[in-house]
């Protein structure tokens, strides 16, 4: 059973960080702009931690836009929220733009031998600064559109997607990172708006992992989302009957506070239904969680393989050097315009 995701400190490993990984609890690495100088010293990275661990799964969030962690030597993905504007509103444009998009943000990390991106963004831009531009829409139908088209690139390239943040963090101005979000509204209001490309998503086997919000919803919920079982088990579980993993957010952040300290956040996450959980920016409060959490042995078995990349299409998408050009030559015309 593997279930908490680490950071790294810089470019390498350290031989404290190598034995970290060994620990039988950890089953992820959370890859960031520190970790990242250029393509070969990646690779490099790379190769240091699958010689220790090859199965666990390597993510990063490149999303796009302002949330992109490796630059250069990689395509500069536009932000989700210039795509449809980009198409003068043309959603069957845009559309085939974001299958492609995908496709390349998707196969650049594969070919590094980097399993996941946290994307696509489900959120709906409006009025929450820190998602912004990194939601495609303001509608839920466009997000359903545009994310879906998103998603089948990443798919089409081997790559899953993981889908945040559950069940909407677009609708709430505070910014889980330094703060804690409360979206006051009502259930209905919640379910009937923001939550809907989840469903519809989930609805349609797109989404392979779900990353819910550290953002409270007081009307429905007394919890951050992230440790509330009646988010992760009712609502995601049973009523919308989604099968996949479900990642904590960084148990760092602010919006995580209200439950206590690491080892604290981490069991709370963990019962409530948390299949992973992520400790980032503090290497102390990961050893922490490693050493002193008693890890439940009622879990199941982490479902790793709904996460590992589909090699057979690993490999086609990367003998297709001509729709790799296309895709890099399609992003670069977000920048020129």
């Amino acid at each position: 059973m593997s279930y908490l995701m680490l950071d790294l400190l810089s470019t390498q490993a350290s031989e404290e960080e190598l034995i970290q990984l060994t620990h039988p609890m950890v089953g992820g690495v959370i890859l960031f702009s520190r970790n990242f100088s250029d393509r070969p010293q990646l690779i490099s990275l790379i190769q240091s931690i699958r010689s220790i661990r090859p199965d666990v799964i390597i993510a990063v969030d490149q999303e796009g836009g302002r949330v992109q962690r490796f630059r250069e030597g990689f395509s500069l993905i536009p932000a989700m929220g210039d795509i449809l504007p980009f198409a003068s509103g043309d959603m069957e444009l845009a559309k085939s733009w974001a299958v492609e998009l995908g496709f390349l943000m998707a196969i650049e990390l594969l070919a590094c031998d980097i399993d996941l991106s946290f994307a696509p963004v489900l959120d709906l831009n409006r009025v929450s600064e820190v998602i912004g531009k990194r939601s495609f829409s303001s509608e839920p139908s466009e997000v359903i559109e545009l994310a879906g088209s998103f998603i089948k690139g990443m798919h089409q390239a081997g790559m899953a997607s993981v889908g945040k943040h559950f069940p909407g963090h677009g609708s709430v101005v505070a910014d889980s990172h330094v703060a804690q979000p409360y979206d006051e509204r009502s259930k209905e209001e919640i379910f009937e708006i923001d939550m809907q490309p989840f469903k519809h998503l989930i609805a349609c086997g797109q989404l392979q992992g779900v990353m819910p919000a550290h953002v409270i919803y007081p009307r429905v919920d007394p919890n951050p989302a992230g440790f509330s079982s009646f988010w992760l088990q009712d609502i995601l579980r049973k009523a919308l009957n989604f099968n996949g993993v479900i990642f904590s957010d960084d148990l760092g952040m602010k919006g995580a506070g209200v439950v206590g300290g690491y080892k604290a956040r981490a069991q709370a996450a963990l019962e409530a239904g948390c299949n992973m959980i992520l400790i980032c920016n503090d290497a102390k409060g990961a050893t922490e969680v490693l050493e002193e959490l008693v890890w439940p042995e009622s879990k199941p078995e982490f479902p790793a393989q709904l996460l590992k990349p589909d090699e057979q299409a690993v490999t086609l998408a990367l003998q297709n050097s001509e729709r790799w050009q296309q895709a890099k030559e399609l992003a670069l015309t977000f920048i020129k315009d």
